[in-house]
């Protein structure tokens, strides 16, 4: 079983910097390939994605953060960051550490419990 603890979110001005933390525990067997992600949802809005990197450091990022936001990862500490930067107050919303896991058993989905993140003057 997985388990995803995110950290690192609050109240922070427009303009401001933000980074957020996820890290992995637990073990998963025979594991071929493992994207991590986070995902945001804002108060009557549906679950957006913000940001992907894959195993090999591919990355992704919604159009709304790009230039803004950067998403690493530590392979060998099982931790994936997200440094927001120029944080404008539509990123409000609550943030999710995702962990897509292909393993033998089949593709997986792993979520952790969101953390909030709050751009206001």
């Amino acid at each position: 079983q997985v388990q995803l603890v995110e950290s690192g979110g609050g109240l922070v001005q427009p303009g401001g910097s933000l980074r957020l933390s996820c890290a992995m525990s637990g073990s998963i067997f025979s594991i071929y390939g493992m994207g991590m992600g986070w995902y945001r949802q804002a108060p009557g809005k549906q679950r957006e994605l913000v940001a992907s990197i894959t195993s090999s450091g591919s990355t992704n990022y919604a159009d709304s953060v790009k230039g803004r936001f950067t998403i690493s990862r530590d392979n060998a500490k099982r931790t994936v960051d997200l440094q927001m930067n120029s944080l404008k107050s539509e990123d409000t919303a609550v943030y999710y550490c995702n962990a897509h896991i292909i393993s033998r058993s089949g593709p997986s989905d792993y979520w952790g419990q969101g953390t909030q993140v709050a751009v206001s003057s």
